[in-house]
């Protein structure tokens, strides 16, 4: 949650819907569908028209995940990431593609029309050498070759009020109502925003691309099988985390189950050559690099969530887990679902909740207001709220805003939604939130990847334990370098730990 992005959570500005919605819409125009085979180097070359869809869309794509993470790591992402997408045929000259490593916390990857590709920083981590790096960013440049975005686009339309990006997800409380807007944003990630969610049978031509960019370009083609392993082996490991298995994380939501396509990509790169690996070369250039949160957007810390440039903390819910985004922090259990987020503020907390209520709904959707506004005072910070009911095809539900005024110029706010009656879940939460002292921010410190060389001795317990968390030490290892509880340490074999 970036100082400058945080914005309100809203139709109009909250997480770039409204002008994201626009550009999808625009791709049923400028791109065509393909539903032949697309073979490597006979893709079709990048046209004016996607090379504009690209331009317009790159600065949304950067706004909403976090920005460009620069230097070395970066410089090194972008090397491998032209030289796999040239084997594409959608453009020779290497320049024609544009890579950006995102300073996102979450696990995506994503390739949008003009030679636009995307990976985040947390999930170049979990990878292990530079073939799945490779691997990966081939898979999403099979997307736009097979030209799968229209696809996509004409089956959200026709499904949802969303358009486009309602095909993502929908909500666990609300159906298809004046409020199935709200509910579905609601039930939203950061990272989930702005992709699509692909067919089963448009996620496997995109893996058989991949595949056979990697050999192509010499790298060893099993890369895909085994990052699609470490993803699975992620998403069951965030599932427990969350404390449900039925929680879907990110990367997961818009590329469905990876597991399922784990025996089929290593099918796939049978027969085929190629056998580089370059892992040393890998683990050198991530070594350092930001992992998790980013102080300057605020730490996810378990439970708790604590802002140092904005000087705030608060605690989800017990049961309830959060998720740090550029724009807002989504607060999600079986429960409810909420945001804390920021919009203008001039002073009047009435007119500040008014406003948030009034853009939860779209344009020529009936609007909500609270009966009442009521003031409170949190921990010393003034602080209004106001609860309203609305019915929807799913029976009735609790919208909440509860504000904090931390000057007369600034202003966030939770809005949180429940079935009628359950808003009360939500209190300790509220009642949670405190101005932090300059002491607290200070001692707020990033996790990064440290690249360490296994000594005589080391063993995976051992080494887990100097991962900074406070729980799930050696899972999170295990995990992070593709081992298992059975895996046997060899001296000068190196690894990742995620340290302070």
């Amino acid at each position: 949650m970036n100082r400058r992005h945080f914005r309100p959570f809203s139709r109009k500005t909250g997480i770039a819907i409204a002008s994201v919605s626009a550009l999808a819409i625009g791709l049923t125009a400028c791109v065509g569908a393909t539903t032949a085979p697309v073979t490597p180097g006979q893709a079709g070359a990048i046209t004016a028209q996607e090379q504009q869809i690209g331009r317009e869309a790159h600065p949304q794509f950067l706004a909403q995940f976090g920005g460009a993470y620069t230097g070395t790591q970066s410089n090194y992402v972008e090397r491998v990431g032209k030289n796999i997408a040239a084997q594409s045929g959608l453009a020779s000259a290497r320049d024609a593609y544009t890579v950006t490593l995102l300073n996102s916390p979450v696990n995506n990857a994503f390739a949008i029309p003009g030679g636009y590709i995307y990976t985040t920083r947390q999930l170049v981590a979990l990878m292990d050498n530079e073939a799945e790096l490779a691997g990966v960013l081939g898979h999403e440049v099979g997307h736009v070759a097979a030209r799968h975005s229209q696809q996509r686009q004409q089956a959200a339309q026709q499904n949802s009020i969303l358009g486009v990006l309602g095909a993502v997800v929908s909500s666990v409380l609300l159906g298809d109502s004046q409020l199935g807007q709200l509910g579905q944003e609601l039930a939203m990630q950061g990272s989930q925003l702005l992709t699509l969610k692909y067919s089963r049978s448009q996620e496997l031509q995109a893996d058989d691309l991949g595949i056979a960019y990697l050999s192509s370009a010499g790298y060893d083609p099993t890369a895909m099988a085994t990052v699609l392993e470490s993803l699975a082996q992620q998403n069951t490991l965030d599932a427990q985390l969350m404390g449900s298995s039925n929680q879907v994380p990110e990367w997961a939501s818009t590329h469905p189950d990876p597991a399922s396509r784990v025996r089929g990509a290593y099918q796939d790169a049978q027969g085929k050559p190629g056998t580089v690996t370059n892992r040393d070369m890998f683990l050198t250039a991530i070594d350092g690099m930001l992992y998790g949160d980013d102080p300057k957007q605020g730490i996810v810390d378990g439970a708790n969530f604590i802002h140092p440039e904005l000087r705030f903390a608060f605690k989800a819910p017990s049961g309830f887990f959060l998720v740090n985004g550029t724009q807002a922090v989504s607060i999600s259990g079986q429960s409810g679902k909420g945001q804390l987020a920021g919009r203008p503020y001039s002073g009047n907390m009435d007119s500040y909740i008014s406003g948030v209520f009034g853009e939860l709904t779209g344009d020529g959707q009936a609007k909500i207001q609270p009966a009442q506004i009521q003031r409170t005072t949190v921990n010393g910070i003034p602080a209004a709220y106001g609860t309203a009911r609305a019915n929807t095809g799913n029976g009735s539900v609790d919208v909440t805003v509860f504000a904090y005024e931390f000057s007369k110029s600034q202003a966030f706010h939770f809005v949180t939604i429940t079935q009628a009656g359950g808003a009360s879940v939500f209190n300790p939460m509220y009642s949670s939130m405190r101005r932090i002292s300059a002491s607290e921010a200070s001692a707020v410190k990033p996790r990064r990847i440290d690249v360490v060389t296994v000594k005589s001795g080391d063993t995976l317990q051992g080494l887990a334990n100097r991962m900074a968390y406070d729980n799930a030490k050696l899972e999170r290892f295990l995990v992070l370098n593709s081992l298992t509880q059975n895996s046997v340490l060899q001296p000068g074999q190196k690894v990742k730990l995620v340290v302070y």
